[in-house]
């Protein structure tokens, strides 16, 4: 299988509009280039904590360009991916076919998901998910296409980690989120994730791990490949423009929290929680 289905469920025009937004911000630099290289082993962690088996259906939200999407088709499951992004799509489909991996590709809202009720065994996202804009809509949509029993499983960065406090040192040179909108690493909180799902979910685990990051030897260099690869502090960059003072300020705030994180032997440290949960 491998057919890409665009399906948009919404018409409000604010909505549509900041969808737009998000596209076109995640398919500016390159995204697919940071899940190969820089956080590789997240998609395979998640795939081995919902222990999936031959045959379930599994739906990977936020997909990116299947970072765990291609895991868990390798593994057996009949495996749907959707993002809102077509272009990481795309990669994810080569990526997918160099693998000798089958499934599906869709292009797909989070918070609008073009699936029945019930329709799969698992739904999952790696870093995916947290980053749509309405937080509860988009967990009343994971726990509709979830069957009962089926599983749960996300993979998001914590607030009080890296990659959260990479959106906390970008927010003061960001235009204002729109009306609505909560913190993308809000997923990363255990209490949050557990209001999302609430008494839709009958069991729910979560435990925080830390990811060690090797290929930034200096902040500079954290600095660079993010402003060119990562859609988020791309944007940020251009936002500020030429506003050299204001680059500058940037510059020096991301570089001072990249030290931050780093280890005496050029480790960085990037905290995520994950999470698995049994609908109920």
């Amino acid at each position: 299988m491998t057919t890409q289905t665009t399906t948009t469920t919404t018409t409000d025009e604010a909505d549509l509009a900041l969808k737009a937004k998000h596209r076109a911000i995640w398919a500016s630099g390159d995204y697919a280039a940071v899940a190969h290289h820089v956080i590789p082993s997240l998609g395979p962690r998640l795939v081995e904590a919902v222990r999936v088996t031959a045959g379930d259906r599994v739906l990977d939200v936020a997909a990116g360009a299947g970072n765990a999407a291609i895991p868990a088709a390798l593994a057996g499951a009949a495996v749907t991916a959707s993002d809102l992004t077509p272009e990481l799509l795309d990669t994810g489909r080569d990526d997918a076919a160099a693998a000798g991996a089958t499934l599906d590709w869709v292009e797909a809202d989070a918070e609008h998901l073009p699936f029945g009720d019930a329709s799969f065994e698992a739904v999952i996202s790696c870093v995916g998910v947290m980053f749509a804009p309405h937080h509860q809509q988009a967990a009343d949509e994971l726990l509709r296409v979830c069957r009962p029993g089926g599983t749960i499983a996300l993979l998001s960065w914590t607030p009080e980690g890296f990659i959260g406090q990479l959106f906390a040192t970008l927010k003061p040179f960001a235009p204002a989120p729109p009306p609505g909108a909560s913190p993308a690493p809000l997923w990363g909180s255990e209490a949050h994730v557990r209001a999302l799902l609430g008494d839709g979910v009958t069991h729910l685990d979560a435990v925080r791990e830390q990811l060690a990051v090797r290929m930034f030897a200096e902040p500079d260099a954290f600095r660079e490949y993010f402003r060119t690869h990562y859609g988020p502090v791309g944007a940020v960059y251009r936002f500020v423009g030429d506003d050299d003072a204001r680059r500058t300020e940037l510059d020096a705030a991301l570089d001072a929290l990249a030290a931050r994180f780093t280890d005496d032997d050029g480790t960085m440290q990037w905290e995520y929680l994950l999470v698995t949960a049994t609908r109920g």
